[in-house]
C-alpha cells in the first residue's frame, strides 16, 4: 500500500506510536527470555544460510529464531523451557496435533522394518482405499510435498489434455510449483518479482484471474487453451477469501463448458471436515491434492484423480516414448510415509476429532469477534472449519487482491511477538490459527486473554 503508515486502514483505532514502543519492549522481552535460543541462533549462523534450516523460519518477526526441543499435542516446548500453546501447528503440517500417538506407534513399528525400497507395500494399498472412500476419487498417487503433488497433477493433466495453460487465482499459493507465481498487477498478469532464479516467462503458460470473478474466469476459459484450473476452494495463504454463494457451482459449469479440468488443493481446507471443503460443499473436482497434514506431520502428500482423468493419464504415459516422465522421486511412496498416512487416515483424521476441532474453532471465532468489538477495531473474523483468522478489514475480502491490500506485516509481527511472549503461538504470516484434537478450552481462553492484553496496549484510549 502507498498510504502513510499512520493512515493505513489496518491501523484505524490504534495508537501507532504506542504500538511501536510496545514492539521495542516486546523484542527486548523476547531477547531476555530466550538466551538458549539466542545461543543456538548464533551457532547456526556459522553454517546455515540465513541462520536457519529454511529461510522462512525467520518470518516470525522475532529478534532471532526461536528454537524448539519438543512438540506434543497442542504444545511446543522451546529450548529455554517455555511451553507454548500452539495455534500454528506447523502451518497445517500438524493440524491433528504434534506427534499423534497412532502415527508415532506406526513409525516406531516401521522403523525396524525399513524406510524406503522404491517398492509397493500393503500400507500403500490400504492408503489408496482409505483415500478413495474419503474423497470419492478412485485413483491416487503419492508425492513428498503438496508442491510436488500439484506439479505432478498439472503435468499429468497437460499430457492428458494436450493443452498447456494453467489458470490460477490472484494471490494464490500452491507450494513452490513455479507456474503459480503470477499475479495481477494493475489488471495485468505479472510474474511475481520475489521469485528467485526464474529463467523463463511464466505468463506464457499461466493465466491469472481474481477469485470470485466469474466474468474474468469465463473470459480466460473462452480462449480454449486452459488445461486446468488449480485452486483452493477457499483461498488461505493471502488471508482467507471465501467463495461467494453459488460461485463454485457456476465456476464448475464454466470449466466443464470450455473443456478444462478442475484441481482442488485441499492442503489447508481439509480443516473443513473429514472429506475436505470440496466434498462438504458439493464441488466435483477432476483431481485433488492434499499435502502436509495427511501423514500427521511426516513429509508426504497425495493426489487423486477421477476415473476419466486417470484413464487419459495412463494413455498419455503409454503413448509417450520410454524415459523419465518428470513425475515422482525415489522417496515417493516410501515405507515410513505410507505407514504414517495409513495411521493418520484410519485413526487420527476421525469424525470425533473433527467434532472437537470444529466446536472449539467456533468458540475461538466467537471469542475473537467479541474481543475485536470490545476494542472498537474495524476487523473481521473468518472461519473455515478448524481454521480461523482475523483480518484488518470490516468485512471478509472477496478476492486475493483485496486480501493483499489489508495485509500489514509490521502490525502482524507486533501482535505475533506479543502473543509469543505470553505463551501463545499463531502462524507467522497474516493471523491464522488452527485448533487440533488436543487443543482445550483453556488454550483458547489463554489465546483470547493474551490478545486482549496486547490490543489493550496499542488501541486508542
Amino acid at each position: 500500500m502507498n498510504a502513510h503508515p499512520l493512515q493505513r486502514a489496518s491501523r484505524t483505532g490504534l495508537d501507532w506510536p504506542r504500538a511501536l514502543a510496545l514492539l521495542a519492549r516486546e523484542r527486548e522481552a523476547y531477547t531476555q527470555r530466550n538466551p538458549a535460543s539466542a545461543a543456538l541462533a548464533a551457532q547456526a549462523s556459522e553454517h546455515l544460510l540465513f541462520g536457519v534450516p529454511l529461510h522462512w523460519m525467520n518470518d516470525w518477526g522475532t529478534p532471532f529464531a526461536l528454537h524448539v526441543c519438543q512438540a506434543s499435542g497442542a504444545q511446543v516446548t522451546d529450548v529455554d523451557g517455555h511451553r507454548l500453546v500452539d495455534f500454528c501447528l506447523g502451518d497445517t503440517g500438524a493440524m491433528f496435533g504434534h506427534a499423534p500417538a497412532p502415527v508415532a506407534a506406526a513409525l516406531v513399528k516401521q522403523a525396524t522394518r525399513g524406510y524406503t525400497t522404491m517398492l509397493a507395500t500393503a500400507d500403500a494399498a490400504a492408503v489408496g482405499g482409505l483415500l478413495a472412500e474419503r474423497f470419492d476419487l478412485p485413483f491416487w498417487q503419492f508425492a513428498m510435498s503438496a508442491t510436488d503433488a500439484n506439479r505432478y497433477t498439472v503435468r499429468w493433466i497437460r499430457a492428458a489434455t494436450g493443452r498447456q495453460k494453467l489458470l490460477v487465482f490472484n494471490g494464490c499459493y500452491h507450494g513452490t510449483i513455479e507456474d503459480v507465481f503470477v499475479d495481477l498487477v494493475n489488471g495485468q498478469p505479472t510474474q511475481r518479482d520475489s521469485l528467485l532464479g526464474q529463467v523463463h516467462d511464466l505468463t506464457q503458460h499461466t493465466v491469472v484471474v481474481e477469485f470470485n470473478d466469474l466474468a474474468g474466469l469465463e473470459a480466460a476459459l473462452k480462449q480454449g487453451d486452459v488445461a486446468c484450473v488449480l485452486a483452493e476452494p477457499v483461498m488461505t495463504n493471502i488471508g482467507m477469501v471465501l467463495p461467494k454463494p453459488g460461485y463454485w457451482a457456476a465456476a464448475q459449469a464454466l470449466i466443464r463448458q470450455h473443456g478444462a479440468l478442475l484441481v482442488m488443493d485441499e492442503t489447508h481446507t481439509i480443516s473443513t471436515g473429514p472429506g475436505g471443503y470440496a466434498r462438504a460443499h458439493g464441488i466435483q473436482a477432476d483431481a485433488l491434492v492434499l499435502g502436509k497434514p495427511v501423514g500427521g506431520g511426516v513429509p508426504c502428500a497425495v493426489y487423486g484423480m477421477s476415473a476419466d482423468l486417470a484413464a487419459r493419464a495412463v494413455k498419455a504415459k503409454q503413448d509417450a516414448p520410454p524415459g523419465h516422465s518428470g513425475i515422482g522421486t525415489t522417496l515417493t511412496g516410501n515405507m515410513l510415509a505410507m505407514a504414517a498416512m495409513r495411521a493418520t487416515l484410519a485413526e487420527v483424521m476421525t469424525p470425533a476429532a473433527y467434532a472437537h476441532m470444529l466446536s472449539l474453532a467456533e468458540r475461538l471465532a466467537g471469542g475473537l469477534r467479541g474481543l475485536i468489538a470490545r476494542h472498537g477495531l474495524p476487523w473481521c473474523v473468518t472461519q473455515v472449519g478448524a481454521r480461523t483468522e482475523f483480518q484488518f478489514c470490516p468485512a471478509p475480502p472477496r478476492s486475493g487482491g483485496e486480501a493483499e491490500g489489508v495485509l500489514d506485516p509490521e502490525l502482524e509481527h507486533l501482535i505475533h511477538l506479543g502473543l509469543l511472549n505470553r505463551g501463545v503461538m499463531i502462524t507467522p504470516f497474516h493471523n491464522m490459527m488452527l485448533v487440533c484434537p488436543q487443543t482445550t478450552t483453556n488454550d483458547v481462553a489463554q489465546l483470547i486473554g493474551a490478545l486482549d492484553e496486547v490490543l489493550g496496549l496499542i488501541t486508542l484510549a
